[in-house]
């Protein structure tokens, strides 16, 4: 499956430049949107469900993944609205650390890894917070933590 915008892209290496080119994009968008073919929306739900349910992957990584698929902002706001809305963001979070096998850290290194994957798996860090104190991680880890460079696009307002 592809989204609308996957598709334009695709076809715009295909098509000659131009008026002409662009009336064909049209007419083969358009009729594969009538024959049920390309559905941005379905894409989106099946996209999020599975990502969701499979790879158990937090909100906001799903909705950086359908933003960069070219899916519309209203579509991705419903979306994952739809999706997450019922969900444990700490059992989520604790069921990918058991799909990905992450034990619980044993130093700052490990919890600073552990932190790192959470937070790229579209965790809040006030989630992964609370996974790390359960854990019983020294506050001395979890203050180093506050520290580092903040490169991974969360905010440390959201603890």
């Amino acid at each position: 499956m592809r989204t609308e915008a996957e598709l334009r892209r695709l076809l715009h290496q295909r098509v000659e430049p131009g008026p002409n080119g662009e009336s064909v994009i049209t007419a083969v968008i358009a009729r594969l949107k009538e024959y049920g073919y390309l559905d941005d929306k379905s894409y989106a739900e099946t996209f999020a469900r599975l990502r969701h349910e499979n790879e158990k992957l937090g909100q906001r990584t799903v909705r950086q993944k359908l933003q960069q698929k070219g899916i519309s902002a209203r579509i991705v706001d419903d979306t994952i609205e739809a999706r997450y809305a019922n969900t444990d963001e700490e059992a989520l979070a604790r069921q990918y650390l058991d799909r990905k096998r992450i034990p619980k850290p044993a130093n700052e290194k490990e919890t600073a890894r552990v932190m790192r994957r959470l937070v790229s798996a579209g965790f809040s860090t006030g989630t992964i917070y609370k996974i790390l104190r359960q854990w019983d991680v020294p506050d001395e880890a979890l203050s180093q933590l506050d520290n580092l460079p903040d490169d991974t696009g969360g905010h440390a307002d959201d603890r």
